[in-house]
């Protein structure tokens, strides 16, 4: 069977001030009518019924994310009791699937990605798994066409054409860690190289065997902790053993080392919504390039993102390439071409100790 997992363990720390340990990113109305992970999940459709769907978060976002998700058994949604990055968090979840389905197919995705329109995603999938289904040792995943020689996307570079999907498909020649800038522009202008979505399609089987190799020991505690799955040791048994997990990515636990890999050229819109300045390529920009979100007066303002509520005013006078955002107890203006300098407003606020702020 197909089974969707949801990760939904992330910080936003880019998107602080609104998004806060208690409310990351993902359980934000960003972009639409809903929050990010309500969406991700809403895009899946009917081809995932409700007991093939699992969301992995953080254990103090458990009864948030059951809130947004009422439909879902408490056993669908996973508490990690720590951050471990997204090895761990997909090991776990392929062995939990396991145990009731030993021949499942997984599809891994973000929770906080802007992806339309639906129907395109969801037969995208659906080529995916038909090609892991011909090939249950395959692995697939989805590259974005670049639209810029961007930093902050890791990269797939593409070999040969695969020619047994209607999808444009190609094998895997490498993956490739976020670039410098001319790396980058490199990249684009070869016409060979994809961002790397971070969504991918396999058997559960697969990654587990990928990670038996790669990852001996994590997979070892994994083990241990599912072992403990269902008795009353399990919180006990999960918080020791994945605590004692080293983090790391699946990207560099199993991807860059894996061989039978196809990428998919995503025919769906794709946005990973990585920090304030995303919203202008969702949300969209007015005649003078300003990205406004909530109740807002301009006066020689260009260039700007500013984000607030409806009933709270912002008036800008004279700003230009700035960002700000208001939230009742915390307001942010920030230089637009400087946003990676808010994760380091989030280390001074942990430095300081001003955990109310977080």
């Amino acid at each position: 069977m197909l089974h969707a997992i949801i990760m939904a363990g992330g910080s936003g720390t880019r998107f602080w001030p609104a998004s806060r340990i208690e409310t990351p990113k993902q359980l934000l109305q960003l972009v639409g009518k809903s929050s990010m992970i309500r969406q991700t999940a809403d895009r899946l459709g009917d081809a995932f019924p409700i007991d093939q769907r699992m969301i992995v978060t953080n254990t103090r976002l458990v009864e948030a994310v059951s809130r947004q998700f009422p439909e879902l058994p408490p056993t669908a949604i996973v508490g990690e009791p720590c951050k471990r990055d997204t090895a761990p968090c997909i090991g776990l979840a392929a062995l939990l699937i396991s145990r009731n389905d030993p021949a499942a197919t997984m599809v891994v995705m973000p929770a906080d990605h802007i992806i339309e329109p639906a129907d395109r995603f969801q037969r995208a999938i659906g080529e995916a798994a038909d090609l892991v289904d011909a090939k249950p040792s395959r692995i697939v995943t989805f590259g974005i066409r670049p639209t810029y020689p961007a930093e902050i996307f890791g990269y797939i570079e593409r070999g040969k054409p695969l020619d047994e999907t209607s999808a444009i498909a190609f094998e895997v020649e490498k993956f490739r860690e976020k670039p410098a800038a001319e790396t980058a522009a490199s990249y684009l202008a070869s016409g060979n190289f994809y961002w790397n979505s971070g969504i991918f399609v396999w058997r559960a089987s697969t990654i587990l065997e990928a990670l038996r190799k790669r990852q001996p020991q994590i997979l070892k505690k994994l083990e241990t902790i599912v072992a403990s799955w269902g008795t009353p040791q399990q919180a006990e048994v999960f918080e020791r053993e994945f605590s004692a997990i080293e983090a790391v990515s699946i990207d560099y636990a199993v991807m860059e080392h894996a061989k039978d890999v196809v990428v998919i050229e995503a025919p769906y819109e794709w946005d990973d919504l990585g920090g304030w300045q995303s919203l202008a390529r969702t949300v969209g920009t007015d005649n003078h390039g300003n990205t406004i979100v909530g109740k807002h007066i301009g006066l020689k303002t260009s260039g700007s993102i500013v984000h607030t509520s409806q009933d709270h005013l912002v008036v800008t006078l004279g700003l230009q390439d700035t960002i700000v955002v208001h939230t009742p107890d915390a307001t942010l203006v920030a230089n637009k071409h400087d946003e990676e300098g808010i994760r380091k407003v989030v280390q001074e606020l942990q430095s300081r100790g001003w955990k109310e702020h977080l």
